[in-house]
């Protein structure tokens, strides 16, 4: 254990435990050691044994001085302990002084048979002395379960310090292997005036860095600023409010990951979002604009289409619009398209007054975009795969890609044949006209 520079005190020490889990995160830094906290400390429930390296006095742990060895059982109130101290080859007792930065050695052996526990301390390099520092009789099988985890803990306290463990040798049935000293990393040494006096070549490294950092840093907001990057003009103003943030949709659909993709088809792919801000689930449609038509018309009918307001109809909610391409959003709905109850293995089947009740609901929205809505919404692309399904399986028209508006009592105007095969009404090839006939 090495304390921080000129001081003679350290952290609270380091232990080796023995405990069913690997997770400590309710424990507490300083005195606790990372093993416990106030409220479980002392339990039997714990199941942990432990054998510390002490170097701070804890009186509500009862400790006999702040340079000691003990054992501990579900506890940092020591069952055992006695100041760090080791017999030399001579016979002398001689103290042990756990933060003076030198290498230490424990030895912890335990006799299953005679239920005895030994803990020996030394200068490491020196081979294990005769006589242990703490010799006592405990059976760890009224602690250990089957199952028992083995390693180190430490805490951060007021202080710090640095705790190196060079090398350890573990057997669970027998004597653990000697270590070879020679093998062994070079042993760590008390920071002193050498360190403070590159101190300043530190500061200027350190400095350097942070530079480098910052401008990498600044690189890499300038490229994610521009990844989220969104056009704007000015006659957008009047559909503000129906317009989405592009960084919001990235985030609801988790950067329009491939494991929240509902489906793709001609017009794009959709998206299941959950709106960061309110956490509402929506579908999320990206599109590429069409350069044919005028975009500022395009967003007008758009936005107009989000003033329909039906039962039987997927609400658009807004859009966005960035580089080129388009991204719609509407309510989600839970059932998904009505072809994949149809025409899927995985949906159940549908009971014929499930499958009127749906009709009816289609029905009941284009009679509302025909004749209700103050202008004439023509869809031109109704199909099973359009007709989506909330979480009571009522029927909602979606997709509205192909949409077109014109006023009532207007001649619809000529236009391409657009719609999907074998779903287009027979005179369309003819008259090149869509109506009111035509779309259902």
């Amino acid at each position: 254990m090495v304390p921080e520079d000129g001081n003679n005190i350290s952290g609270h020490g380091i232990a080796f435990a023995v405990s069913p889990s690997t997770d400590f995160s309710e424990a507490t830094a300083s005195q606790y050691l990372g093993l416990f906290n106030y409220s479980n400390n002392g339990l039997p429930s714990n199941h942990v044994f432990a054998v510390e390296l002490d170097s701070i006095l804890s009186p509500e742990f009862y400790d006999i001085n702040d340079n000691h060895v003990g054992i501990d059982v579900n506890s940092l109130k020591s069952n055992y302990s006695a100041p760090a101290t080791y017999v030399s080859s001579g016979g002398e007792n001689r103290s042990l002084e756990l933060i003076s930065g030198d290498p230490i050695q424990v030895w912890i052996d335990y006799d299953g048979e005679e239920k005895l526990l030994n803990v020996t301390v030394a200068p490491a390099g020196m081979e294990e002395p005769k006589h242990p520092l703490i010799s006592t009789s405990m059976d760890l099988a009224l602690i250990f379960l089957n199952s028992m985890y083995v390693g180190f803990s430490a805490a951060t306290g007021s202080v710090a310090s640095d705790h190196y463990i060079l090398g350890w040798s573990f057997n669970k049935s027998g004597k653990a292997q000697s270590l070879a000293i020679s093998n062994l990393p070079s042993y760590p040494r008390q920071r002193g005036s050498k360190g403070k006096s590159s101190l300043a070549i530190t500061i200027s490294v350190v400095a350097l860095l942070g530079i480098v950092i910052l401008l990498i840093m600044g690189g890499a907001y300038h490229r994610w600023t521009k990844k989220f990057e969104e056009l704007r003009e000015d006659w957008e103003c009047e559909y503000g409010p129906r317009r989405f943030c592009y960084k919001d949709l990235y985030k609801a659909t988790k950067g329009f990951r491939d494991t929240e993709l509902l489906g793709s088809g001609g017009f794009g792919k959709v998206y299941r979002g959950v709106l960061p801000s309110s956490k509402v689930e929506v579908a999320v449609k990206t599109i590429s604009h069409d350069s044919r038509q005028g975009l500022r018309e395009f967003v007008a009918e758009i936005v107009c289409m989000g003033r329909l307001s039906h039962r039987n109809l997927v609400q658009l909610l807004g859009y966005c619009r960035r580089k080129g391409e388009l991204i719609l959003v509407y309510d989600y709905m839970q059932n998904g398209s009505l072809d994949k109850f149809l025409f899927g293995n995985e949906k159940p089947n549908l009971c014929w007054p499930r499958r009127f009740h749906i009709l009816k609901g289609v029905a009941s929205g284009l009679l509302y975009l025909h004749e209700e809505w103050e202008q004439v919404v023509l869809h031109r692309d109704v199909k099973a795969s359009n007709v989506l399904l909330d979480a009571d399986l009522n029927g909602q028209l979606g997709d509205f890609g192909l949409a077109r508006l014109y006023d009532h009592g207007a001649n619809p105007q000529t236009t391409h044949v657009v719609g999907t095969v074998g779903y287009l009404a027979p005179e369309l090839t003819r008259t090149s006209k869509a109506t009111t006939s035509t779309d259902s």
